[in-house]
């Protein structure tokens, strides 16, 4: 795989350096909504518009990339099918947000999360002890797979020289060191103490929250 030369710490990558995102949509939202209400008491929200290319410019100077090119964003999302939100969610990504430019989304289906089991008698508790309501829910199966997939994927088909991952899961990180192994850089866009293993395993890495103002949806 042809790249840049990793440069000496301080030095600048004078060739042009193709810079594609990957975003995992729910835990950029969760951590951004979670740090926003601790910092003002409100949830945050995302311009769109803005975040693509405000993420590519903080890596660009993260890795002192002279130039870039922007080489496109997917993101990686989940949706539950059963409900009214869910489906208007399901309708906005695929009608907005996949339809932005350079913007690619992968969206999966909520399954059913497997009721909860007594530590004891290990019975399966399928109703509240106390009001009897059915302990329903569901869970996000497979966006990390396919974020690990897609960024091995087109690394091997020689799509980008940098990969800027939005998302602060650990799981992610046997994906982040065998690319490393192979002299692709992947910088962590995180939510620092949060996702502090995966930001290790990554050449760099940057405070999203420290510059959300960038990208606010107004």
């Amino acid at each position: 795989m042809t790249i840049p030369a990793i440069p000496p710490a301080g030095s600048t990558i004078t060739v042009p350096v193709r810079i594609r995102l990957f975003i995992d949509f729910w835990n950029l939202q969760i951590l951004l909504n979670n740090k926003e209400f601790e910092k003002s008491g409100t949830k945050f929200k995302i311009d769109w518009k803005k975040l693509p290319m405000s993420l590519v410019r903080k890596a660009a100077a993260v890795v002192n990339a002279q130039s870039f090119t922007y080489d496109g964003t997917i993101v990686f999302t989940s949706y539950d099918a059963k409900t009214d939100e869910g489906k208007k969610y399901h309708r906005w990504i695929n009608n907005w947000l996949d339809k932005q430019p350079g913007v690619q989304v992968q969206c999966f289906e909520r399954r059913p999360r497997g009721s909860p089991k007594c530590q004891s008698c290990h019975a399966k508790i399928e109703n509240c002890p106390h009001c009897k309501a059915v302990l329903a829910g569901t869970v996000e199966k497979g966006v990390d797979t396919a974020i690990a997939t897609d960024m091995i994927r087109l690394a091997w088909e020689k799509a980008y020289d940098i990969a800027v991952l939005a998302c602060s899961d650990g799981d992610l990180v046997p994906a982040v060191e065998f690319l490393d192994l192979k002299g692709v850089r992947v910088v962590q866009a995180g939510f620092p103490p949060h996702g502090s293993h995966l930001a290790r395993s990554c050449w760099a890495s940057f405070d999203m929250f420290a510059m959300r103002d960038e990208f606010r949806d107004q």
